[in-house]
């Protein structure tokens, strides 16, 4: 193996365990009033009475399974210098996340879970947003995957139902972005305020693409380790599937492969701007759009989720006429590589409109993280040396300028000029242990 892979590989473990999973279990476990504490802000300062978000939740779900499913699995022994990650602490975090999620988020009348709750876990925004559906799902299913924790692939396997039901549009394709409590058409279906109000977008349709890839994934194979008998508990005997399953295990794992071919060819066809081949963002029922913004941790992102997908499915004709395109994909993000090893957020394109092109150019967490995982894609699947070259910068400016050594976790992004933004969350809703402890994992789990 590379030296420099070796050497990687090290530094993820130790980056992981000792300064993200560390963190997310000494400072935000609610002990008072349940599950996680919904926010840090960016000066270090704990908000406990913080609204508590679905996707939070779900992320902290899915980066505990998956520390567990992998960490616990591997030959090298835990970091005993902060003496607090241990399989023990990993799973017991996990399965704290997710007994709140089934407790508090998981609308047990109508399906689908609620965007948020208050401190105590009451609820507070209960619009159905496809795109928490979706992290859900893909908590749930890593839990299965990594413990057989059948409750949890039960949940999974509900919302997946329920977001078929509700949210596919079969006559236009695609997901709607959010509904009502009960399924209705909301007027405002926007993620954040800095989204535009889409029915259809680009960053909805990938975080479904990706637990879907993960369902899959845990239907078709056996799970890594059978769950502790301390954690273990019945599960409530339940029809299996709603929504037109039939009933079977077979069914589900038949309805989510074909879900993931239509995704695929949602991102080939419609999302993908064929001029750019970066991928458009905002759209109508009917995938009309401005097609102006470029986002380039999404367009490196998906490339790599894309290549998952299709070694989930294992359609090797499918992958000969995808993986092209994937390529040209995360070459159009690299129009945000800067010279110090770092990708910026985003360009929004002039329209002809009067308004001027303009360019965010902040490194934000997230964005480096996808970075390196998708150049280190391209590195393992298309021979690309350059790739792994970037991915290995990136992966350099992350650890000297995002890295929080003193209170742990990472910092929200560093602005044009250098400096730290600690105006946006350390911990929050958007602020999560996802994007950094999968890049981790990724690290670990690949074999180059």
């Amino acid at each position: 193996m590379n030296k420099d892979i070796i050497a990687l590989k090290a530094s993820a473990r130790q980056l992981l365990e000792e300064n993200i999973l560390h963190f997310w279990l000494t400072k935000m476990q609610d002990y008072e009033n349940g599950g996680f504490y919904g926010r840090i802000d960016g000066h270090d300062v704990l908000h406990k009475d913080a609204d508590k978000g679905c996707v939070l939740n779900a992320r902290i779900l899915w980066s505990f399974a998956s520390a567990y499913r992998v960490l616990s699995l591997s030959p090298t022994p835990f970091s005993k210098a902060k003496g607090v990650c241990s399989p023990d602490a990993l799973l017991t975090a996990a399965i704290r996340a997710k007994d709140y999620i089934l407790e508090h988020f998981i609308d047990k009348k109508r399906g689908g879970v609620y965007w948020s709750v208050d401190y105590k876990g009451q609820p507070k925004d209960t619009k159905k947003q496809s795109y928490a559906i979706g992290f859900t799902i893909y908590g749930m299913s890593e839990l299965y995957r990594a413990t057989g924790d059948e409750e949890a692939l039960q949940c999974a396997i509900d919302l997946f139902c329920s977001l078929e039901e509700h949210a596919f549009d079969a006559k236009d394709m695609g997901y709607i972005e959010a509904l009502t409590y009960d399924w209705r058409p909301i007027q405002d279906m926007r993620l954040s305020e800095r989204d535009e109000n889409g029915s259809r977008t680009m960053n909805t349709h990938l975080h479904i693409l990706e637990p879907y890839t993960n369902l899959y994934r845990s239907l078709t194979h056996s799970y890594s380790s059978p769950l502790p008998r301390s954690f273990a508990h019945p599960v409530p005997k339940k029809e299996w599937g709603m929504g037109g399953v039939d009933g079977s295990l077979d069914d589900v794992r038949n309805r989510v492969d074909q879900k993931l071919r239509v995704l695929i060819d949602i991102f080939t066809k419609k999302l993908l701007n064929p001029s750019t081949h970066h991928l458009d963002l905002f759209f109508d029922n009917q995938w009309q759009g401005r097609r102006n913004i470029e986002s380039y941790g999404h367009d490196i992102e998906a490339a790599w989720l894309l290549t998952e997908a299709l070694e989930v499915l294992g359609d090797e004709q499918l992958m000969a006429a995808t993986m092209p395109v994937i390529g040209q994909i995360a070459k159009a993000s690299e129009e945000g590589l800067q010279a110090d090893g770092s990708m910026i957020h985003e360009c929004h394109k002039s329209m002809g409109d009067g308004l001027p092109s303009s360019v965010d150019a902040d490194r934000h967490w997230w964005v480096q993280c996808e970075c390196v995982i998708g150049e280190l894609n391209q590195y393992q699947h298309f021979g690309d040396e350059e790739a792994l070259k970037k991915a290995l910068h990136c992966y350099d400016y992350i650890e000297r300028h995002f890295i929080d050594h003193e209170q742990g976790e990472w910092y929200w992004s560093r602005r044009p000029d250098g400096s730290i933004n600690r105006d946006e969350d350390k911990a929050g809703f958007w602020k999560c242990p996802y994007h950094n402890s999968r890049m981790c994992l990724e690290i670990l789990e690949r074999e180059f």
